[in-house]
Protein backbone atom coordinates (compact mmCIF):
# COMPACT_ATOMS: atom_id res chain seq x y z
CA UNK A 1 0.00 0.00 0.00
CA UNK A 2 1.17 3.54 -0.86
CA UNK A 3 1.69 5.87 1.97
CA UNK A 4 -0.08 8.81 1.57
CA UNK A 5 1.30 12.50 0.62
CA UNK A 6 1.31 15.17 2.78
CA UNK A 7 -1.75 16.63 0.93
CA UNK A 8 -3.35 13.33 1.20
CA UNK A 9 -2.84 13.33 5.10
CA UNK A 10 -4.22 16.93 5.15
CA UNK A 11 -7.51 15.71 3.50
CA UNK A 12 -7.73 12.42 5.56
CA UNK A 13 -7.53 14.61 8.68
CA UNK A 14 -10.36 16.86 7.60
CA UNK A 15 -12.10 13.57 6.00
CA UNK A 16 -12.03 11.88 9.87
CA UNK A 17 -13.64 15.07 11.39
CA UNK A 18 -16.58 15.04 9.19
CA UNK A 19 -17.31 11.54 9.34
CA UNK A 20 -16.56 11.76 13.23
CA UNK A 21 -19.38 14.40 12.91
CA UNK A 22 -21.66 12.66 11.02
CA UNK A 23 -21.45 9.79 12.92
CA UNK A 24 -22.22 11.58 15.87
CA UNK A 25 -25.64 13.31 14.30
CA UNK A 26 -26.86 9.97 13.88
CA UNK A 27 -27.62 9.86 17.70
CA UNK A 28 -29.90 13.94 17.40
CA UNK A 29 -33.45 12.21 17.08
CA UNK A 30 -32.91 10.00 19.64
CA UNK A 31 -31.05 12.00 22.68
CA UNK A 32 -32.63 15.03 24.33
CA UNK A 33 -31.27 18.67 23.63
CA UNK A 34 -31.41 18.67 27.75
CA UNK A 35 -28.80 16.15 27.46
CA UNK A 36 -26.27 16.94 24.71
CA UNK A 37 -27.53 20.20 23.35
CA UNK A 38 -24.78 20.62 20.41
CA UNK A 39 -26.38 17.34 18.68
CA UNK A 40 -29.06 19.77 18.17
CA UNK A 41 -26.50 21.63 15.90
CA UNK A 42 -25.61 18.45 14.06
CA UNK A 43 -28.97 17.74 12.80
CA UNK A 44 -29.39 20.71 11.13
CA UNK A 45 -26.36 20.04 9.09
CA UNK A 46 -27.03 16.76 7.83
CA UNK A 47 -26.93 17.09 4.42
CA UNK A 48 -23.69 19.39 4.30
CA UNK A 49 -22.16 16.66 6.03
CA UNK A 50 -23.82 13.50 4.05
CA UNK A 51 -22.49 15.34 0.85
CA UNK A 52 -19.24 16.33 2.43
CA UNK A 53 -18.53 12.49 3.06
CA UNK A 54 -19.73 11.50 -0.94
CA UNK A 55 -17.30 13.65 -2.23
CA UNK A 56 -14.91 12.72 0.50
CA UNK A 57 -15.27 8.86 -0.77
CA UNK A 58 -15.14 9.43 -4.32
CA UNK A 59 -11.90 11.26 -4.13
CA UNK A 60 -9.91 8.13 -2.08
CA UNK A 61 -12.37 5.81 -4.80
CA UNK A 62 -11.17 7.07 -7.98
CA UNK A 63 -7.63 7.34 -6.11
CA UNK A 64 -7.73 3.41 -5.13
CA UNK A 65 -7.32 4.59 -1.32
CA UNK A 66 -8.74 2.03 0.86
CA UNK A 67 -9.68 5.20 3.00
CA UNK A 68 -13.13 5.19 1.01
CA UNK A 69 -14.04 3.10 3.83
CA UNK A 70 -14.07 5.88 6.39
CA UNK A 71 -16.77 7.96 4.44
CA UNK A 72 -18.62 4.95 3.45
CA UNK A 73 -18.91 3.66 6.91
CA UNK A 74 -20.08 6.83 7.69
CA UNK A 75 -22.77 7.15 4.97
CA UNK A 76 -24.00 3.40 6.04
CA UNK A 77 -25.06 4.16 9.58
CA UNK A 78 -25.88 7.76 8.49
CA UNK A 79 -28.60 5.93 6.28
CA UNK A 80 -29.48 3.51 8.47
CA UNK A 81 -29.56 5.71 11.49
CA UNK A 82 -31.30 8.79 9.84
CA UNK A 83 -33.28 7.16 6.35
CA UNK A 84 -32.94 8.77 3.27
CA UNK A 85 -33.83 12.39 2.59
CA UNK A 86 -33.94 12.48 -1.07
CA UNK A 87 -36.91 10.31 -3.02
CA UNK A 88 -36.24 9.44 -6.45
CA UNK A 89 -37.30 9.94 -9.39
CA UNK A 90 -36.84 13.83 -9.09
CA UNK A 91 -39.84 15.14 -11.13
CA UNK A 92 -43.03 17.22 -10.57
CA UNK A 93 -45.59 15.19 -12.30
CA UNK A 94 -47.95 14.48 -8.76
CA UNK A 95 -51.33 13.59 -9.80
CA UNK A 96 -54.34 14.30 -6.65
CA UNK A 97 -57.59 12.28 -7.38
CA UNK A 98 -60.87 14.05 -6.70
CA UNK A 99 -62.23 11.44 -4.65
CA UNK A 100 -59.13 11.67 -2.26
CA UNK A 101 -58.80 14.13 1.18
CA UNK A 102 -56.43 16.46 0.09
CA UNK A 103 -54.74 18.86 2.79
CA UNK A 104 -52.27 22.04 2.17
CA UNK A 105 -50.07 23.12 4.93
CA UNK A 106 -48.48 27.07 4.23
CA UNK A 107 -46.99 29.02 6.80
CA UNK A 108 -47.83 32.11 5.03
CA UNK A 109 -45.53 35.05 6.30
CA UNK A 110 -48.36 37.10 7.33
CA UNK A 111 -49.15 37.47 2.84
CA UNK A 112 -45.65 39.57 2.80
CA UNK A 113 -47.23 42.06 4.97
CA UNK A 114 -44.05 43.84 6.15
CA UNK A 115 -42.70 43.86 2.60
CA UNK A 116 -40.03 40.73 2.33
CA UNK A 117 -40.93 40.28 -1.29
CA UNK A 118 -40.88 42.41 -3.70
CA UNK A 119 -44.75 42.06 -5.11
CA UNK A 120 -47.84 43.55 -4.53
CA UNK A 121 -49.97 40.81 -4.90
CA UNK A 122 -49.27 37.97 -2.80
CA UNK A 123 -52.05 37.71 -1.22
CA UNK A 124 -54.20 37.28 -4.90
CA UNK A 125 -50.99 34.84 -5.63
CA UNK A 126 -51.60 32.59 -2.89
CA UNK A 127 -55.23 32.52 -3.20
CA UNK A 128 -55.22 31.42 -6.68
CA UNK A 129 -52.82 28.52 -5.90
CA UNK A 130 -55.34 27.45 -3.43
CA UNK A 131 -57.80 27.88 -5.83
CA UNK A 132 -56.38 25.98 -8.36
CA UNK A 133 -54.65 23.42 -6.47
CA UNK A 134 -58.28 22.90 -4.52
CA UNK A 135 -57.65 21.42 -1.46
CA UNK A 136 -59.72 20.17 1.03
CA UNK A 137 -58.47 21.84 4.20
CA UNK A 138 -56.20 24.44 4.49
CA UNK A 139 -54.03 24.88 6.98
CA UNK A 140 -52.15 28.50 7.26
CA UNK A 141 -49.24 29.48 9.87
CA UNK A 142 -47.97 33.19 10.56
CA UNK A 143 -51.52 34.16 9.24
CA UNK A 144 -52.93 37.68 8.93
CA UNK A 145 -55.85 39.23 8.29
CA UNK A 146 -58.41 37.09 5.68
CA UNK A 147 -61.14 39.61 3.84
CA UNK A 148 -64.50 38.01 3.96
CA UNK A 149 -65.07 37.56 0.47
CA UNK A 150 -61.69 35.66 0.13
CA UNK A 151 -61.47 31.81 0.09
CA UNK A 152 -65.22 31.41 -0.35
CA UNK A 153 -64.68 27.66 -1.61
CA UNK A 154 -64.26 26.94 1.97
CA UNK A 155 -67.75 27.11 3.90
CA UNK A 156 -66.06 25.89 7.35
CA UNK A 157 -63.24 27.99 8.92
CA UNK A 158 -61.61 29.11 12.07
CA UNK A 159 -58.58 31.43 12.19
CA UNK A 160 -57.40 32.29 16.16
CA UNK A 161 -54.82 34.66 17.78
CA UNK A 162 -52.64 33.12 20.01
CA UNK A 163 -51.67 35.59 22.55
CA UNK A 164 -48.25 34.06 23.57
CA UNK A 165 -46.91 33.79 20.25
CA UNK A 166 -48.39 37.16 18.53
CA UNK A 167 -50.01 35.33 15.76
CA UNK A 168 -52.85 33.69 13.69
CA UNK A 169 -53.49 30.63 12.84
CA UNK A 170 -56.03 29.01 10.56
CA UNK A 171 -57.77 26.28 9.00
CA UNK A 172 -60.31 25.87 5.98
CA UNK A 173 -62.21 22.96 5.17
CA UNK A 174 -65.25 22.17 2.98
CA UNK A 175 -66.42 19.92 5.60
CA UNK A 176 -68.06 20.74 8.75
CA UNK A 177 -66.03 21.94 11.78
CA UNK A 178 -67.40 20.26 15.08
CA UNK A 179 -65.06 22.18 17.46
CA UNK A 180 -61.44 24.42 16.62
CA UNK A 181 -60.33 25.56 19.52
CA UNK A 182 -56.12 27.04 20.06
CA UNK A 183 -53.78 24.68 21.61
CA UNK A 184 -52.35 26.62 24.79
CA UNK A 185 -48.47 25.51 25.76
CA UNK A 186 -47.70 26.44 28.73
CA UNK A 187 -44.98 28.97 29.27
CA UNK A 188 -44.05 28.50 25.65
CA UNK A 189 -44.77 31.16 22.46
CA UNK A 190 -44.73 28.11 19.43
CA UNK A 191 -48.80 28.74 18.66
CA UNK A 192 -51.04 25.26 17.71
CA UNK A 193 -54.15 25.15 16.49
CA UNK A 194 -56.90 21.79 16.11
CA UNK A 195 -60.28 21.42 14.59
CA UNK A 196 -62.10 18.37 14.76
CA UNK A 197 -64.00 17.82 11.09
CA UNK A 198 -66.52 15.55 9.55
CA UNK A 199 -65.77 13.46 7.21
CA UNK A 200 -67.30 10.43 5.68
CA UNK A 201 -69.17 10.40 8.51
CA UNK A 202 -66.27 10.02 11.12
CA UNK A 203 -64.50 12.22 12.74
CA UNK A 204 -61.01 13.78 12.48
CA UNK A 205 -58.17 15.81 14.01
CA UNK A 206 -56.65 18.39 12.38
CA UNK A 207 -53.56 20.06 13.62
CA UNK A 208 -51.87 23.33 12.22
CA UNK A 209 -48.89 24.26 14.37
CA UNK A 210 -45.77 26.60 14.41
CA UNK A 211 -43.33 25.48 16.47
CA UNK A 212 -40.97 27.49 18.46
CA UNK A 213 -38.55 29.52 15.87
CA UNK A 214 -34.87 29.20 16.21
CA UNK A 215 -35.02 33.38 16.04
CA UNK A 216 -32.24 33.79 13.44
CA UNK A 217 -34.04 34.46 10.13
CA UNK A 218 -31.98 35.22 6.95
CA UNK A 219 -31.50 38.49 6.00
CA UNK A 220 -31.84 39.43 9.79
CA UNK A 221 -28.10 39.75 10.56
CA UNK A 222 -29.03 37.92 13.99
CA UNK A 223 -26.34 35.91 13.87
CA UNK A 224 -23.29 38.09 12.48
CA UNK A 225 -24.42 40.66 15.68
CA UNK A 226 -24.64 38.02 18.18
CA UNK A 227 -21.72 37.12 20.49
CA UNK A 228 -21.36 33.39 19.42
CA UNK A 229 -22.01 32.38 23.34
CA UNK A 230 -25.04 33.95 23.86
CA UNK A 231 -26.16 32.66 19.95
CA UNK A 232 -25.42 29.20 21.00
CA UNK A 233 -27.32 29.91 24.43
CA UNK A 234 -30.62 31.45 22.46
CA UNK A 235 -30.71 28.21 20.06
CA UNK A 236 -30.23 25.22 22.65
CA UNK A 237 -33.51 27.03 24.26
CA UNK A 238 -35.37 27.20 20.94
CA UNK A 239 -34.56 23.41 20.52
CA UNK A 240 -35.43 22.98 24.17
CA UNK A 241 -38.78 24.17 23.82
CA UNK A 242 -39.20 22.55 20.28
CA UNK A 243 -38.89 19.31 21.89
CA UNK A 244 -41.50 20.26 24.66
CA UNK A 245 -44.02 21.43 22.32
CA UNK A 246 -43.79 18.47 20.70
CA UNK A 247 -44.19 16.13 23.13
CA UNK A 248 -47.55 18.29 24.84
CA UNK A 249 -48.74 18.17 20.94
CA UNK A 250 -48.40 14.34 21.24
CA UNK A 251 -49.76 13.84 24.74
CA UNK A 252 -52.60 15.92 23.42
CA UNK A 253 -53.69 13.88 20.52
CA UNK A 254 -53.08 10.42 22.33
CA UNK A 255 -56.48 11.89 24.42
CA UNK A 256 -58.84 11.15 21.68
CA UNK A 257 -59.27 8.24 19.49
CA UNK A 258 -60.17 10.44 16.65
CA UNK A 259 -57.71 9.60 13.22
CA UNK A 260 -55.50 12.26 13.10
CA UNK A 261 -52.97 14.68 10.84
CA UNK A 262 -50.20 16.98 12.20
CA UNK A 263 -49.55 19.78 9.75
CA UNK A 264 -47.20 22.74 10.28
CA UNK A 265 -43.59 24.81 10.24
CA UNK A 266 -41.52 22.48 13.46
CA UNK A 267 -38.88 25.01 12.53
CA UNK A 268 -36.57 21.87 12.53
CA UNK A 269 -35.72 19.21 10.13
CA UNK A 270 -36.47 15.41 9.92
CA UNK A 271 -33.41 14.73 11.41
CA UNK A 272 -33.95 16.09 14.78
CA UNK A 273 -35.86 15.59 17.92
CA UNK A 274 -38.98 17.27 17.96
CA UNK A 275 -39.59 15.60 14.57
CA UNK A 276 -38.90 12.33 16.04
CA UNK A 277 -41.05 12.80 18.77
CA UNK A 278 -43.49 13.90 16.50
CA UNK A 279 -43.59 11.57 13.73
CA UNK A 280 -43.54 8.30 16.77
CA UNK A 281 -46.45 6.11 15.02
CA UNK A 282 -46.78 8.44 11.99
CA UNK A 283 -46.27 8.86 8.45
CA UNK A 284 -44.56 11.55 6.82
CA UNK A 285 -46.53 12.12 3.56
CA UNK A 286 -43.19 13.40 2.00
CA UNK A 287 -41.52 10.03 2.56
CA UNK A 288 -44.15 7.98 1.25
CA UNK A 289 -44.91 9.87 -1.62
CA UNK A 290 -42.76 12.93 -2.02
CA UNK A 291 -39.86 13.20 -4.36
CA UNK A 292 -36.61 15.33 -4.72
CA UNK A 293 -35.13 17.01 -1.52
CA UNK A 294 -38.73 18.14 -0.50
CA UNK A 295 -36.85 21.60 0.68
CA UNK A 296 -39.83 23.75 2.15
CA UNK A 297 -37.30 26.34 3.36
CA UNK A 298 -33.82 28.05 2.45
CA UNK A 299 -31.74 28.63 5.81
CA UNK A 300 -28.84 30.95 4.93
CA UNK A 301 -28.28 29.44 1.62
CA UNK A 302 -29.04 26.25 2.67
CA UNK A 303 -32.66 24.23 1.39
CA UNK A 304 -34.20 22.36 4.42
CA UNK A 305 -37.38 20.19 5.14
CA UNK A 306 -38.86 21.72 8.31
CA UNK A 307 -42.84 21.82 7.18
CA UNK A 308 -44.60 18.58 7.17
CA UNK A 309 -47.72 16.58 6.68
CA UNK A 310 -48.04 13.54 9.08
CA UNK A 311 -50.70 11.07 9.55
CA UNK A 312 -52.19 7.64 11.44
CA UNK A 313 -51.40 5.24 9.93
CA UNK A 314 -55.54 4.52 9.11
CA UNK A 315 -54.52 6.69 6.64
CA UNK A 316 -52.92 5.72 3.21
CA UNK A 317 -50.87 8.42 2.02
CA UNK A 318 -51.53 8.90 -1.98
CA UNK A 319 -49.51 12.00 -2.93
CA UNK A 320 -47.65 14.59 -1.86
CA UNK A 321 -46.07 17.60 -3.36
CA UNK A 322 -44.23 20.48 -2.50
CA UNK A 323 -44.73 23.91 -4.61
CA UNK A 324 -41.72 25.68 -6.07
CA UNK A 325 -43.71 29.30 -5.83
CA UNK A 326 -42.08 32.35 -4.02
CA UNK A 327 -44.73 33.48 -2.03
CA UNK A 328 -42.94 33.31 1.29
CA UNK A 329 -40.43 32.38 2.84
CA UNK A 330 -41.70 29.01 2.88
CA UNK A 331 -42.86 26.67 0.14
CA UNK A 332 -46.48 25.39 0.89
CA UNK A 333 -47.41 21.50 0.37
CA UNK A 334 -49.62 19.45 -0.28
CA UNK A 335 -50.66 15.77 0.36
CA UNK A 336 -53.63 13.35 -0.30
CA UNK A 337 -55.21 10.69 2.10
CA UNK A 338 -57.60 8.07 1.62
CA UNK A 339 -59.14 5.71 4.29
CA UNK A 340 -57.56 2.42 4.60
CA UNK A 341 -60.30 0.18 4.06
CA UNK A 342 -62.36 2.55 1.55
Amino acid sequence: MRKLSLFNKIVLTVNVIVATLLFLACFTPYISVKIFPALSFLGLAVPILVATNILFFLYWLIGRRRQWLLSFTALLIGYLALGNFINLPFGDDVVFSENELKIMSFNVRGFNKNKNIDSETIFEDIESLVTEQNPDILCFQELGHIPKEAYTIYPYGDVRYVKTANEYLGILSKYPIVIAEPLLIPGDSGPAFYADILYKKDTIRIYSLHLESLGITPGSGIIRRSHPKRLYGQLTESFKRQEEQAKYVVEHAGKVNYKKIICGDFNNSQFSRTYKIMAKNKMDTFKAKGSGYGRTFIFHGLPVRIDFILADPEFEVTAHKTYDVEYSDHFPIMASFRLKGE
